[in-house]
């Protein structure tokens, strides 16, 4: 049995570029960070569900943007906040900053 392909993934553009290297919130605020996650809608870099602030989850759910991908250096895999669903996009760039 195949999962159906995530129905947000036509909100994801193709010319994303990273707002920045780092959590744009924890940056601004001092706070640290576990992992980076990618907004496929904007370009918003925020920190992962692990860590203290969750900015990428926060950004998803204040905006609607639905997807973002790992910005972690050998990770190239994707997740939808709304379907609570992680998958690989075949011949998709990597993003990962380092």
């Amino acid at each position: 049995m195949t999962m159906p392909a995530c129905p947000h993934l036509g909100e994801v553009r193709r010319d994303v570029t990273p707002a920045a290297e780092g959590c744009q919130e924890c940056l601004e605020s001092g706070s640290e960070w576990v992992h980076l996650r990618l907004c496929m809608t904007c370009g918003h870099v925020g920190c992962c569900d692990s860590s203290p602030n969750r900015h990428a989850r926060l950004h998803s759910h204040l905006v609607g943007h639905p997807i973002v991908q790992s910005f972690e250096p050998g990770e190239n895999w994707w997740w939808c906040f709304v379907d609570e669903v992680g998958f690989e996009v075949k011949g998709a760039p990597s993003y990962a900053h380092g």
